[in-house]
């Protein structure tokens, strides 16, 4: 190196620094990969594309669609947008705020046309929803159909 000028040397170290920074950003999206998971409304899981994927399902809970089971631990209902509506299966204690009409976050995978919540957020109403999921109500029609009542 002791023919190269300043300049040169510069930039082979911020090219070399820039190739260790690349390198580290790769790992960590690879390390991540399996934890990362995608919101979707109900008319985007409808189309099929997210069969097996884990992600967020978001909506209403449709009005008449909770079935509990017996022991009261196995629910089923349907997450709505206005648009399409998805049914839910999820095994578990359910939040004190779930009931229908209320907004909801849904963790888990489509499988077989059903989606396998593994973990459900109750939300109070559609002030307290994240941006995408309110996005998808207003699209669907279904927050300017609930507001009217």
């Amino acid at each position: 190196m002791a023919g190269r000028t300043r300049k040169t040397r510069r930039l082979i170290a911020l090219s070399g620094a820039g190739a260790a920074l690349s390198l580290a950003v790769g790992l960590v999206l690879v390390a991540l990969r399996d934890d990362i998971v995608f919101f979707r409304s109900p008319s985007e899981v409808l189309t099929g594309a997210a069969e097996g994927k884990q992600l967020r399902l978001g909506g209403m809970v449709e009005d008449g669609s909770i079935v509990r089971s017996t022991d009261g631990l196995h629910v089923t209902f349907h997450v709505t947008d206005g648009s399409g509506s998805v049914p839910v299966s999820y095994r578990g204690v359910l939040p004190n705020l779930f009931r229908e009409g209320q907004g909801v976050v849904v963790e888990g995978a489509m499988h077989g046309g059903t989606f396998e919540a593994a973990s459900v957020l109750a939300k109070h109403d559609e002030n307290y929803m994240p941006r995408e999921v309110k996005a998808a109500l207003e699209k669907g029609g279904y927050v300017e159909a609930r507001d009217r009542q």
